[in-house]
């Protein structure tokens, strides 16, 4: 019994130390090698930090582009989706809602909406939109700042990611790098 608590003891410290210091240190080692990456990606405008490519940010008015709808509060405190399942009423009155709320507020976009303007994101957080969608906005955000569209579309094709290795996820739009560079773009 006593070799047994013995081999235990020796065992839990020997895991204090991977598991508490080791592995914390090597972590933090990681992060002070890439610290933008470890520090959330903060954009900054002016010096000012405007907020983070990795998350999403809350809408803010029509002369800006806007990212997915959110379940949570978009604020970034909280994530998570509704997990309402294609068939429920619920989800179905939600895409209902948005879809009537983009139309009143993009009463010059396409008709076809982008799926991505109507579903909420998993987390609530995606920074990303679709190309589709951030074009789909263009006629709005022209209008609101007095530009021409042709000129904020070529912001918006700028700004596309493509997918890594054209295979590996889908072509993306950061919204809030693309509200900077629209930002230091000007108004018409």
């Amino acid at each position: 019994m006593t070799r047994q608590i013995g081999a235990a003891v020796k065992a839990l410290l020997v895991l204090t130390v991977v598991c508490g210091i080791v592995y914390p240190a090597a972590i933090l080692g990681v992060g002070l090698l890439v610290p933008e990456r470890a520090a959330g990606q903060p954009v900054r405008v002016d010096g000012r930090e405007v907020g983070s490519a990795l998350l999403g940010q809350p809408p803010s008015g029509p002369e800006w582009f806007q990212g997915r709808p959110s379940a949570s509060d978009a604020a970034g405190d909280t994530s998570g989706g509704s997990n309402y399942g294609p068939a429920n009423p619920d989800l179905a009155a939600a895409v209902a809602d948005r879809e009537k709320a983009l139309r009143a507020a993009n009463p010059d976009a396409p008709q076809t909406i982008p799926a991505d303007a109507l579903t909420a994101s998993a987390s609530g957080l995606d920074p990303d939109i679709s190309p589709e969608y951030a074009r789909w906005q263009v006629a709005r955000v022209a209008a609101a700042r007095g530009l021409e569209q042709t000129r904020v579309l070529r912001l918006v094709d700028q700004h596309v990611r493509r997918a890594p290795l054209g295979i590996l996820g889908q072509d993306r739009v950061d919204v809030l790098e693309l509200n900077v560079a629209l930002a230091a773009l000007g108004r018409g």
